[in-house]
């Protein structure tokens, strides 16, 4: 299991307007094995913090590393797994083919202990294994994109929102599988998502992200057992989280 360490970064972007700093000395530290679940209003920069970990952006100042190494060489490890709101499937691959795509780095085939087969059950699509992107729901899109976020069998999971463009049901269907699949992975996660019902329902840890630039406005440990059902329970936990978002909690 590995950890995401997040010193002094400094990000900045700039505009027509000028120059924008989305995080000024931010620090964060998700522990190996942990869920940690981040929200914060829209453009507080919740998924540039996601992209920093992934190696996809550079900070102007600081440090990002995942397990000691720097976010490049974490992905160049096939340690990190990434998943969007889109499935990004390619519409001439198949299902399998598509879960099959993380497996192949570079003309050479990763040969991970999950055989696809295995995989596709694991995401509840067997049956489907020759079916075309176009002959999927949205769910089983993203059933797709999952087993071939895990099909590396990656140490770190950065998930931004992966679930937000689903109808309520299919969400929570989604939510149960990703559960019960870190359950058996315990990958280190670390998930963006906007649902303070779903942080409450997934996290180890709530990270309230706010601000411009942002800052750290509050950190919850939720020690309730899983699974979460008790929707007063998780109601209390979102309502902790809306006020921190208010600047009512610190």
């Amino acid at each position: 299991m590995l950890d995401i360490r997040i010193s002094g970064v400094v990000q900045i972007f700039s505009t027509p307007q000028g120059r924008w700093a989305v995080f000024e000395g931010l620090d964060l530290e998700v522990p190996p094995g942990s869920f940690t679940v981040i929200v914060g209003p829209s453009g507080c920069g919740k998924s540039t913090l996601l992209r920093l970990a992934a190696g996809l952006l550079r900070p102007a100042a600081g440090e990002v590393r995942v397990g000691g190494l720097s976010p490049a060489e974490a992905r160049a490890a096939r340690r990190i797994g990434w998943m969007g709101q889109q499935p990004a499937l390619l519409p001439w691959r198949t299902v399998e083919g598509n879960i099959r795509l993380a497996l192949e780095v570079n003309g050479r085939s990763l040969r991970p202990s999950l055989a696809i087969e295995e995989l596709i059950d694991l995401v509840g699509l067997r049956g489907f294994e020759r079916a075309y992107p176009h002959m999927l729901s949205g769910g089983m899109q993203q059933r797709v994109a999952l087993a071939r976020t895990l099909a590396p069998e990656p140490q770190v999971w950065l998930m931004d929102e992966p679930f937000a463009a689903l109808d309520a049901l299919t969400r929570e269907q989604l939510l149960e599988e990703v559960e019960r699949l870190w359950q058996r992975f315990r990958a280190t996660v670390l998930w963006v998502t906007h649902d303070l019902h779903e942080a409450a329902r997934l996290a180890d840890e709530v990270v309230v992200l706010a601000g411009r630039p942002a800052q750290i406005r509050a950190r919850f440990a939720i020690p309730d057992p899983r699974p979460r059902r008790d929707e007063r329970r998780i109601g209390e936990w979102a309502h902790r989280m809306r006020q921190a978002l208010a600047g009512g909690i610190r």
